[in-house]
């Protein structure tokens, strides 16, 4: 079983920066492909980006060049760095855990952030 523990989210302003953290227990954090994800209201989640065990990212084409997803095998925790924030990035984020080789996967308890214009 993994456990995953979101942190960072919060209010900000139009233009500013935040960094959510995802920390990982329970498995081999190494050998999980991550990835973050939001939810708007009313909306179903959606992939925001993703890192697999090689380090290689994807990321949905609203983000690119503004959100930087991360891994730090070391802490067992995954990061995302977002930048340049707006209006409509407003949602709940959350983190998300693969087991490779299975079909497991395991949601963060989410973190909600907020970006005022």
């Amino acid at each position: 079983q993994v456990q995953l523990v979101e942190s960072g989210g919060g209010s900000v302003q139009a233009g500013e920066s935040l960094r959510l953290a995802c920390a990982a227990s329970g498995y081999t954090f190494s050998a999980l492909h991550m990835g973050w994800w939001r939810q708007f209201p009313g909306k179903e989640r959606e992939v925001i980006t993703t890192i697999d065990n090689y380090g290689r990212t994807t990321y949905r084409d609203s983000v690119k060049g503004r959100f930087t997803i991360s891994k730090d095998n070391a802490k067992n925790t995954l990061y995302l760095q977002m930048n340049s924030l707006k209006p409509d990035d407003t949602a709940t984020y959350y983190c998300l855990a693969k087991v490779l080789g299975t079909s497991l996967q395991y949601w963060g308890q989410g973190t909600q952030v907020t970006v005022s214009s």
